[in-house]
């Protein structure tokens, strides 16, 4: 990993932390567990957003009032939209992705459950999601929560990461592996 992605999880973890802790002392881990999904939703289909929060051009003032018009349109939890603000005032917006998983990640282990990422070249049908929840659960002796994601670029089969564990099953590794092997060869 990178020294700036490392810092980033390191600062995002502390803050995940904190907003664990205090979301289950007020017992509204439910609400914000479902303003991370609103969040994750809303940096994976806005470009505007996600530039808001990694660029350095927009003023602290700029990014909080934006924010802040955010959390109102999307109903955001009060422990949620200070979070968004705080992060703002110190310029620390570039983490919100990694502290949205590693808040995912607190909330899933206080349940006992292992969250799963699994990313595929097509959207996975709910048989299929169920049967691969099963398979994983099984392995990791814990409940397993996935979360899906498309990536037309694997052009077919999955990428399943559990915990430290990836698993690469895509057609694209495959041809990679192919491609070196003939390197090796010629």
């Amino acid at each position: 990993m990178s020294e700036p992605a490392s810092i980033s999880t390191g600062i995002a973890s502390r803050y995940a932390r904190a907003v664990f802790d205090l979301a289950r002392e007020e017992d509204m881990l439910a609400a914000v567990e479902q303003d991370l999904g609103l969040l994750e939703g809303a940096l994976a289909e806005s470009a505007d957003l996600r530039a808001l929060i990694a660029s350095p051009l927009y003023s602290r003032e700029e990014q909080g009032r934006a924010l802040d018009a955010l959390a109102d349109r999307m109903g955001l939890s009060a422990i949620m939209r200070n979070t968004l603000g705080l992060l703002a005032a110190k310029r620390r917006l570039f983490i919100l992705p990694h502290l949205l998983a590693a808040l995912r990640g607190l909330i899933a282990e206080a349940r006992g459950e292992v969250a799963a990422e699994v990313i595929s070249a097509r959207p996975l049908t709910a048989e299929q999601e169920r049967r691969l929840a099963d398979e994983l659960s099984a392995r990791a002796g814990r409940s397993v929560k996935l979360q899906t994601r498309v990536d037309g670029s694997l052009i077919g089969g999955l990428v399943v990461r559990l915990g430290s564990r990836m698993i690469d099953t895509s057609i694209r590794a495959k041809l990679g592996q192919i491609q070196n092997m003939m390197k090796e060869v010629g």
